[in-house]
């Protein structure tokens, strides 16, 4: 992920956590969490030339790239601790 990616995903992530601050997004449909975010992604889109589908597309890819990337530190520590006798079943 390059550093201007980075600045997006943060930008947006970080709208989206002030204006979904008091909705469950576990209970909360994505199309509303997704209208509530538009704002953002048009003001980055207009700034970069290009439409908000492009943003959005970029902004999915970069956040599955985020999970991706935490899900194998995840399986990499589960691995060493189990491999080392620092997790034991029960």
């Amino acid at each position: 992920m390059t550093s201007e990616d980075r600045k997006i995903l943060d930008r947006i992530n970080d709208y989206a956590d002030k204006v979904l601050k008091d909705f469950d997004p576990q209970k909360t449909q994505v199309s509303f969490q997704l209208e509530k975010v538009k704002p953002i992604m048009e003001e980055i889109a207009k700034e970069k030339g290009t439409s908000v589908e492009e943003i959005f597309i970029k902004y999915m890819d970069l956040a599955s790239e985020v999970t991706a990337e935490r899900e194998t530190k995840f399986q990499n520590t589960i691995g060493n601790m189990t491999k080392y006798g620092d997790v034991h079943d029960a």
